[in-house]
């Protein structure tokens, strides 16, 4: 590997055939992300965190029969986001696509939901949940540039400290035959525990900044003897279960679904390096492993290891993105990162 750089936006779209959708309702404090895919590609997940809510995530083991997916969903609202995903398969249907079934077609939309339900947004909203209609918005509003932090599946996203958010970041490996491939992240940030050192604002992902992405407060200096203490969302949080981040890393190497399931296990470091702690038995850490192929570029096992290694690294900053981009609210029951002392 012959060095390393971001992709021209700096978002998971550098990764070629990816777009990205966002609806957020600002009363509700909640939304809803959606990752559309140009043609079906590879997917797969690993899931490390004890209190997951997904939905078709089985089928994305390397054993079962559908490999390839439309488009994936990520959602706050909890359980009742996971109607997100059947308005985005309808979005997805409307243009045709979807898996071949006779003379039927069935889009593949894995979904996965983190717990925002108790971030001072208005819930009442009568008989039946609005993450279906946001979910049809969200891919109707994909595209290669979005935003980050108070936005989509990040919009009531939290963190022990401060407000979480909506991040994203990516990477481009040149191989020492001349090669590329991009790797990009994006997450859900919504954890119990927290993205900072201590009581200050210096992020655990500082070792993995580029270009002052996230402030440029570089690593904490001196280390702070508190930094080990842990701080996590409130008791109330603890017995709710009141978390979980989710993410997806993609990649246009060429890639088989255990291989894309590979890459989403060595991106759980990411959230290890930024997050402390994380994938608790009260988050539902997870992450999407999505492989478009259009680099070209099959790696080998070397190859694949520097590829893990970026991907965690990218997550990393992707998660610091997003806390770093959160913008305050009415009703906001943390401050964002930016107003913190």
């Amino acid at each position: 590997m012959s060095h390393i750089s971001t992709g021209k936006r700096n978002l998971i779209s550098d990764v070629d055939g990816i777009m990205v959708g966002n609806k957020a309702d600002e009363k509700l404090k909640s939304g809803v992300t959606a990752i559309v895919c140009e043609t079906p590609y590879i997917a797969a997940v690993h899931v490390m965190g004890g209190a997951p809510g997904t939905r078709e995530t089985d089928l994305l083991s390397p054993e079962n029969i559908v490999e390839e997916i439309d488009g994936l969903i990520l959602s706050g609202g909890s359980a009742f986001g996971l109607d997100a995903a059947s308005g985005a398969q309808a979005a997805i249907r409307e243009m045709g696509r979807g898996f071949e079934i006779g003379p039927l077609r069935v889009p593949i939309i894995p979904a996965a939901i983190l717990f925002d339900l108790m971030n001072g947004g208005d819930k009442d909203w009568g008989q039946y949940p609005p993450y279906r209609e946001m979910g049809y918005d969200a891919v109707r509003a994909a595209g290669a540039e979005f935003e980050l932090g108070s936005i989509g599946a990040g919009t009531g996203a939290l963190t022990a400290v401060c407000k979480g958010g909506l991040g994203s970041a990516s990477s481009v490996i040149t191989l020492d035959d001349g090669q590329k491939i991009t790797i990009g992240a994006l997450v859900a940030v919504n954890p119990l525990g927290s993205p900072l050192v201590g009581d200050g604002k210096h992020f655990w992902a500082a070792p993995f900044e580029i270009d002052e992405e996230f402030g440029g407060l570089g690593v904490a200096h001196p280390f702070p003897n508190d930094a080990y203490d842990l701080r996590i969302k409130g008791r109330e949080a603890q017995k709710s279960g009141a978390n979980t981040t989710i993410a997806v890393i993609a990649t246009d190497a060429v890639l088989n679904t255990a291989q894309a399931k590979r890459l989403a296990v060595a991106s759980h470091d990411g959230f290890a390096r930024a997050i402390y702690p994380s994938h608790t038995p009260l988050d539902g850490d997870l992450i999407f492993g999505l492989a478009t192929g259009k680099s070209g570029v099959a790696p080998d096992i070397s190859q694949q290891i520097d590829l893990g290694a970026v991907a965690a690294n990218t997550m990393s900053r992707a998660i610091a993105r997003g806390v770093f981009a959160a913008s305050c609210a009415d009703n906001d029951v943390l401050p964002v990162w930016n107003d913190l002392k």
